[in-house]
């Protein structure tokens, strides 16, 4: 979600609903969110798709954001969850966070998609479609 707020060719409805919902109430991530923001920066930048001073400036407009990290995951049911729904463990725990704490899951990933509908998690905003408006298949 977040890096199509920077990318201009990764724009989607349902990302800027969710920023307009972080700026609003706030959002609850797992820690590994940290990291994987940071990857995904350096990794865009090193293809030229962002510049460091892009890259800069989507960090501060992230820290003006209330992200909540979340520290406190069940690490059995993380693993549960990645076994279950073929999942990586780092999506898992962003389903696990969800569950634990009653939240919607905003995800363009259609695979965790259907692993938080099948979970009964509710999720922000109908499925994404395909640019042909299909519904993408899990």
């Amino acid at each position: 979600m977040v890096l199509s707020w920077c990318l201009d060719d990764e724009e989607h409805p349902l990302a800027d609903q969710a920023m307009q919902l972080t700026v609003e109430r706030g959002a609850v991530v797992p820690h590994i969110w940290w990291y994987e923001i940071r990857n995904a920066l350096a990794v865009n930048e090193r293809r030229g798709r962002l510049t460091a001073q892009q890259a800069r400036a989507t960090l501060a407009n992230l820290g003006t954001m209330r992200f909540v990290l979340d520290f406190d995951h069940d690490g059995s049911l993380v693993m549960e969850l990645a076994r279950h729904h073929g999942l990586s463990v780092y999506d898992a725990a962003y389903l696990e966070v969800a569950l634990r704490r009653s939240v919607p899951l905003a995800t363009l990933d259609a695979r965790l998609r259907a692993a938080g509908t099948a979970a009964e998690v509710p999720l922000l905003g109908p499925a994404p479609r395909d640019p042909e408006g299909r519904r993408p298949r899990p």
